[in-house]
């Protein structure tokens, strides 16, 4: 019974806490058994060794399980845990310099395409070294255009290129408007 039972916020009632008169009993092997009196339900769960389950209160008469306490408490965990984790988007990042090699920039562009399909956000970083950080913004911008334009799936951006301590930067995004190219 232990540490399962107290984290459910809405803990079912079992056994004798059930107050309804007559309850529809399910069973894990049987199936639907029927409506009956809660006196033959209770019964019937004590020949078998398993506990009596209200899981749901909302219908009348109520809806009751026959199982174990633990095994029921430990699937409604994992159901509660598994609904709250959802998609997770992370934010990748690819880093590329300005002599970068077509070659490189097609590897690196499929790479941004496979994050932008699994649904990530992707962080180009057009790295400047040294002096480079004081070439024309028209000529940085071209560069790290040519490399967008390798990127297979469609995306959007969400600003225009900004300065970085690294040199130059934009996010994208799947646009989810467009389908693929």
């Amino acid at each position: 019974m232990g540490q399962f039972y107290y984290e459910l916020k809405d803990k079912p009632r079992i056994n004798n806490q059930i107050r309804a008169p007559e309850v529809r009993v399910i069973d894990d092997e049987e199936g639907n058994l029927g409506v009956m009196s809660l006196q033959n339900a209770l019964t019937l769960a004590r020949e078998k060794g398993l506990d009596l389950i209200e899981v749901s209160d909302k219908t009348i008469p109520p809806i009751a399980k026959i199982t174990d306490l633990g095994k029921y408490l430990y699937t409604e965990k994992k159901k509660a845990k598994g609904q709250k984790q959802g998609h997770r988007t992370e934010t990748k990042s690819i880093q590329i310099k300005i002599g970068t090699g077509g070659h490189d920039l097609e590897l690196k562009s499929r790479k941004a395409s496979e994050f932008l399909k699994e649904g990530h956000r992707v962080k180009l970083d057009l790295f400047l070294p040294g002096r480079a950080k004081y070439l024309s913004k028209d000529f940085l911008s071209e560069r790290l255009e040519r490399f967008l334009t390798l990127i297979t799936e469609p995306y959007k951006a969400g600003d225009v290129p900004q300065k970085s301590p690294k040199g130059l930067s934009i996010v994208i995004e799947k646009d989810k408007t467009k389908k693929g190219p």
